[in-house]
């Protein structure tokens, strides 16, 4: 499949399931896993460099905090994650996680420094999962159940809609929500993308309220217009598997893409060798800073 132009390679660090892509506002870096590779990477754009971190489980998403380390979402709860001694100490875990079957995917802060983190099960198996909500002392409560593959977060830019993904549905979810309390309300369908191929996965909002969408076997990432339903525009990569994107660099106007390599076939790893890769676009808007995680 031919690549779109406005993308780039942006780095050829190669992961088993390249995911959780996330700007560091700090740092000046982007952020990503290798959920079943179990690492941590971070790579600047104005360096050729990349710093690979060890963690010992699975690990589906990481967030950063305001006092300058990391949440982390590994198989068996959340934890903080101190870039410096490499080490994971336990905060968070609802009490009914069960983490010899179900492990934590995608997550991310809301605009008041809460952390959004959804689960799924090791086999897939369907509606295992839950959405949870983690306040700021490490409290946990659940938002949603019946869950197969939790993954996409965003919110509106009036910060009164937040937008969900669970991939198997392949539909985005909105409901009304309510900035001060964190509950949501009127859950609806917002984008069904059953007419295009591969399965909805990561996803960010741009400037204009309009989602990027990574789609898994679905060679693209895809701008929808949420309130409407439409579809906007697509970008091209040249591997099947795109997992997540956000926007990141210095006006926060590259879209920065992960990709996985898993349970390919040798036939499809010849046809994509940048599978597992991390790749740019310039897409023509931008995103919004990341939000920190504010205990």
């Amino acid at each position: 499949m031919p690549t779109d132009a406005r993308v780039s390679l942006f780095r050829s660090v190669a992961a088993d399931l390249g995911e959780g892509a996330v700007w560091h506002p700090r740092r000046q870096s982007l952020f990503w896993v290798d959920i079943l590779g179990k690492k941590i990477h971070e790579a600047a754009p104005d360096s050729r460099a990349t710093l690979s971190r060890p963690v010992p489980q699975y690990i589906g998403a990481l967030v950063p905090t305001i006092r300058g380390d990391l949440l982390v979402a590994l198989q068996d709860g959340i934890h903080r994650y101190d870039l410096s001694a490499l080490t994971a100490t336990p905060f968070a875990c609802p009490p009914e996680h069960q983490a010899g079957e179900i492990r934590f995917n995608d997550a991310k802060c809301d605009p008041q420094g809460r952390l959004w983190a959804g689960t799924m099960a090791l086999d897939e198996s369907p509606e295992r999962g839950a959405l949870y909500r983690i306040a700021t002392d490490g409290s946990t409560r659940r938002m949603r159940d019946r869950v197969t593959v939790s993954n996409g977060l965003a919110w509106s830019p009036d910060h009164r809609t937040l937008y969900y993904i669970d991939s198997p549905t392949r539909t985005v979810k909105a409901f009304d929500y309510d900035e001060t309390t964190g509950d949501l309300h009127r859950p609806r369908v917002a984008i069904d993308t059953s007419t295009v191929a591969g399965y909805p996965d990561g996803c960010t909002i741009d400037v204009e309220g309009n989602l990027w969408i990574a789609f898994w076997d679905g060679w693209c990432v895809s701008r929808w217009d949420p309130v409407r339903g439409r579809l906007l525009d697509t970008v091209k990569l040249p591997v099947a598997r795109v997992t997540t994107c956000t926007f990141g660099g210095a006006n926060l106007t590259t879209l920065y893409i992960t990709s996985a390599s898993c349970r390919l076939s040798e036939a499809a790893r010849r046809e994509q060798p940048e599978a597992g890769f991390v790749f740019a676009a310039e897409v023509g808007t931008s995103g919004f800073p990341t939000d920190c995680f504010a205990g």
